[in-house]
């Protein structure tokens, strides 16, 4: 599996949703990704992909999109 496809599924497992859902997911706006679905994603993303992100990182972690660029940060190249 890829790192595409690993962080597709952390968000598919977390959330509940598929498909379009996952590209367009947000902070607040996608049911369950509220402080604690953030957290619970926060923690699934560290432990998929073996990082520790910093505070700043995890409060910048608003979308699906913005997700993919934070992750960059720890060597984590999400292929398009």
């Amino acid at each position: 599996m890829n790192n595409k496809e690993k962080y597709r599924k952390v968000f598919q497992e977390t959330f509940e949703i598929s498909g379009e859902q996952i590209d367009n997911a947000e902070y607040t706006v996608t049911a369950g990704w509220d402080s604690v679905g953030h957290m619970t994603l926060v923690a699934a993303l560290e432990d998929e992909f073996d990082i520790m992100m910093d505070t700043d990182d995890i409060i910048d972690f608003s979308s699906f999109e913005v997700g993919k660029q934070i992750l960059k940060k720890y060597d984590v190249i999400i292929d398009e």
